[in-house]
């Protein structure tokens, strides 16, 4: 089985069964977030999932990030390449940014559920928050600690105690937000991260200066 199958069926059974801790049937669960709870059966509209995107609709180059929120990599793109990136090329509408989120792991899952808990006006934002404290939170401890320290990375956003609560439990969201990743994934051929497709080539992560020159070779310039 291949490493994005085997992700999506874990995926899917935590985002299926809630968002536990490993212990007995007969042990209260140590954070509601992560307790034990019977699956929905939900038809799954991948439709509904937005698009988080940066930059003019009508940009000359489109770049597709495909990221993991537990990817060190990934964070070092966004606290470096990245940022550059946005002021030269995304903030001067030449290109335009869309970010799609890959899930390794069910923390990774989790922390999309929380950037995207406040919409697109604050996702990017959220991210940026999420990658400058990875270290930390990936970090924390076990489930429940993790479940806290990204709480507290959204109440820093202007989240409350209920719009993260809704956010983590809704098991439906969670599933659908799988199913999405598997779609793009298998679509455009992602088998790590992060990833590029820029005009419809896939690109591999590289410096700055690698990607100002690609881009800008797109342009004509």
């Amino acid at each position: 089985m291949s490493r994005i199958a085997t992700v999506i069926c874990a995926a899917v059974a935590v985002a299926a069964g809630g968002y536990w801790l490993t212990q007995s049937s007969n042990t209260t669960p140590a954070n509601p977030l992560i307790g034990t709870a019977e699956a929905q059966e939900a038809d799954l509209d991948t439709s509904t999932i937005v698009e988080m995107v940066q930059g003019a609709e009508d940009a000359p180059v489109e770049i597709i990030e495909y990221a993991s929120y537990t990817c060190p990599h990934c964070a070092n793109f966004h606290q470096g390449a990245y940022k550059q990136l946005k002021k030269d090329f995304i903030d001067t509408g030449k290109v335009k940014f869309t970010y799609r989120e890959v899930y390794f792991d069910r923390y990774g899952l989790w922390a999309s559920m929380v950037a995207r808990c406040a919409g697109p006006e604050k996702f990017f934002g959220i991210t940026d928050l999420i990658y400058e404290g990875q270290s930390e939170w990936t970090r924390a401890g076990g489930p429940a600690e993790i479940v806290d320290e990204l709480r507290k990375i959204g109440r820093l956003a202007g989240l409350d105690n209920d719009q993260l609560d809704a956010c983590l439990q809704d098991g439906t969201s969670a599933q659908t937000l799988v199913a999405w990743y598997q779609e793009n994934a298998e679509r455009d051929g992602i088998q790590a991260t992060p990833s590029f497709i820029v005009n419809g080539k896939q690109i591999e992560n590289q410096s700055y200066e690698d990607f100002k020159k690609l881009i800008e070779d797109e342009l004509g310039s």
